[in-house]
């Protein structure tokens, strides 16, 4: 990730609403039929649970 992407998901609301936003996804997708989409929300949801939420350093020092 770099220091912008960073920067920008340092809030633990941005990382939560993200987060959700693909879980909604991923749970119309499922419901309208569309299990490829599916499949991929609800990785892209994992994946964002593990990436923003479990492993994000909130201590990381920046480059400056």
């Amino acid at each position: 990730m770099n220091e912008s992407e960073y920067k920008f998901f340092l809030p633990l609301w941005r990382r939560i609403a993200v987060t959700l936003f693909c879980a909604g996804w991923s749970v119309l997708e499922w419901l309208g039929g569309n299990s490829f989409w599916g499949i991929i929300f609800t990785g892209l949801t994992f994946y964002c649970l593990w990436k923003y939420l479990y492993t994000f350093d909130e201590n990381t020092p920046s480059d400056e």
